[in-house]
């Protein structure tokens, strides 16, 4: 096993065997005990038999009774195998999805606790289809490996002994040969079989990725009319699927073959001995059974064996993906013991903010701005100049490479990353909603908030009669990412869950520049009552919805280049005036287009 693996199961071991769970070990034990006195009871069934073979092979007018006694003991011998076996297995399952429910919630929070340079690099589709087969590989783990391969090295040991002790060490020996031939064959054509199933993998993890992607942009698919193309790259992946498949398949043949071959041998190896003794007179009848019957019971184990292996390293493989998972180092991390941010009236402050997504490319270069409490800051410039960044850096998605940021005097990175968050409301320029209802998305922005509450903030956010006009009203399901409303409404709901918020600072990141005018004009007078009486950081590349805000910073490559009001920079005839020369005529030109529509 190779050593990744065994770091893996090292880290697993812990969830099985819970610190702050007493409840839980002691179930561990109780189910090691059920499993102990299963396999000891187990091999009692064939020493039952031989006793009553051995007490019937006389001739019939010998016999005086049926030894009814050495019936009912071998009956009840099998039951109680069995019935430890399960009281073992309903015993056990708690331990095991208690297990399987804290490794899925700790890498559930880890995900959400990494960067977002790590979501926005991300393939979903293959993330999932990860997470998924870790969850599935952990429950085959406890209840097949567990249960299924401590028991048979139990049962082989017990039977060896047994055999040795009753006839000869031949066949103890003959024993341990064929197990041991079984799981050098098993292990060395398994290895080949896992860099197969390696590949099965990567190959469904690429299909089931370019399935979801194409699906979670089917307007862009229909706008190109690329449907073709799409399948032709689904099929490219499948097809690679299908050759993994089938060679993964001809190797489980091979595989089945050699243990069949194993097992045969040996078997007849036992039996062959066996027939000797009871010619010889060493052995009688019931004994010749009693070898028959552990062969038997042996092998059963011994073939499931092959399979339990095969899917014990596949398991693995999917759990060291999980674990892969949380091993992954979080960019942005809270300092040991930081507070909380005590939130003020709202003061922001930039000072000599630097950074860049990657080194060699730097985004923001030395920019110092204050938004004094209440007041109302913006941000403009061409696309790509970092205004987006800004926000980004504001809410502590990445940390500065140079200069800080504070609010209400406290540095961002001294505070607690949650308690930030919780202080900023934002409307972003791509609202992405739940695939659930309208009440929830709104209710999103404070999950405790009553029906009146979310009801309120529609109404303030002006999409109460909008809502109100559909069939199931606030029950009204959005559908993936919000599609069923148009982006005008989306941006309606994203208003209301930040006013249900409640926060001391709004930030409006290019919130109507996906909207046509009308539209636009409409939800800036929305988002001019939520702004009231709160800290107010606007990023926009439409100009005309900052002309009322207290001071305009100019950005271009990274630099503030102009600041000042509306009517100064128009006065300037600077980089400011020349945007907005640009966009009125524009405006002139689209205007009466929309008025003809």
């Amino acid at each position: 096993m190779p050593d990744s693996q065994i770091h893996t199961l090292g880290r697993f071991l812990p969830f099985l065997w819970p610190r702050d769970r007493v409840d839980l070990r002691v179930r561990v034990v109780i189910a090691l005990i059920m499993l102990v006195a299963a396999k000891v009871t187990s091999v009692m069934v064939p020493l039952a038999l031989r006793e009553a073979v051995d007490a019937l092979s006389v001739p019939a007018s010998e016999l005086l009774a049926i030894p009814l006694a050495l019936l009912l003991a071998y009956g009840a011998a099998r039951v109680l195998a069995l019935g430890f076996g399960e009281i073992r297995d309903a015993i056990f399952v708690k331990v095991a999805q208690h297990a399987i429910r804290q490794v899925g919630l700790r890498t559930f929070r880890h995900l959400h606790a990494l960067s977002l340079r790590f979501h926005l690099e991300r393939r979903t589709g293959g993330l999932t289809r990860a997470i998924d087969r870790g969850a599935k590989g952990i429950e085959f783990l406890l209840f097949f490996a567990l249960f299924n391969i401590l028991p048979t090295i139990l049962e082989i040991g017990l039977v060896c002994g047994i055999l040795w002790y009753l006839f000869d060490w031949q066949f103890a020996a003959i024993t341990l040969v064929t197990v041991t031939g079984f799981v050098a064959v098993t292990f060395s054509i398994t290895e080949w079989r896992i860099r197969l199933r390696r590949l099965m993998n990567e190959a469904d993890n690429d299909a089931n990725t370019k399935a979801v992607d194409s699906l979670l942009n089917y307007e862009t698919v229909k706008y190109f009319g690329n449907e073709g193309h799409e399948a032709r790259r689904y099929d490219s992946a499948l097809h690679k699927y299908e050759h993994a498949a089938v060679r993964s398949r001809v190797s489980m043949s091979i595989l089945n073959v050699g243990q069949a071959v194993v097992v045969a041998v040996g078997m007849t190896a036992m039996l062959v001995l066996a027939a000797n003794g009871l010619l010889a007179g060493r052995m009688t009848i019931g004994d010749f059974v009693l070898v028959n019957a552990y062969l038997i019971q042996i092998a059963t184990p011994l073939n499931f064996l092959g399979t339990v292996y095969r899917e014990i390293k596949q398991a693995l493989v999917d759990l060291e993906a999980i674990f892969g998972l949380l091993g992954t180092k979080e960019e942005v991390t809270d300092n040991p013991g930081a507070p909380p941010l005590a939130v003020g009236e709202g003061r922001i402050v930039f000072e000599n903010v630097s950074f860049g997504y990657d080194a060699r490319r730097p985004i923001l270069k030395d920019v110092s701005f204050d938004v004094p409490a209440g007041k109302t800051i913006a941000i403009v410039g061409p696309s790509g100049a970092g205004k987006s960044t800004i926000s980004r850096l504001l809410f502590r998605f990445y940390d500065t490479t140079g200069g800080r940021i504070l609010v209400d005097g406290q540095d961002v990175r001294a505070v607690t990353q949650d308690s930030l968050r919780a202080a900023i409301g934002i409307v972003p320029q791509d609202t992405v909603l739940f695939n659930d209802t309208i009440f929830y998305n709104i209710a999103y922005g404070h999950p405790d908030a009553d029906r009146a509450a979310v009801e309120r903030a529609a109404t303030l956010a002006r999409i109460d009669e909008f809502i109100l006009s559909l069939p199931d009203g606030y029950e009204t399901t959005v559908g993936e990412r919000g599609l069923k409303l148009s982006g005008g409404e989306k941006q309606r709901v994203a208003i209301a869950r930040s006013i249900l918020k409640g926060p001391a600072i709004m930030m409006f990141d290019e919130a109507t520049s996906a909207l046509d005018t009308k539209t636009e004009r409409e939800i800036q007078a929305s988002l001019d009552d939520v702004a009231k009486g709160r800290t107010t950081l606007i990023i926009a590349h439409r100009l005309s919805t900052v002309v009322k805000a207290d001071e305009i910073l100019v950005l271009e490559e990274g630099r503030i280049v102009e600041r000042g009001r509306h009517a100064d920079l128009l006065a300037k005839a600077g980089a400011y005036a020349v945007m907005w020369a640009r966009q009125q005529t524009a405006a002139e030109v689209s205007e009466p287009e929309e008025a003809a529509e």
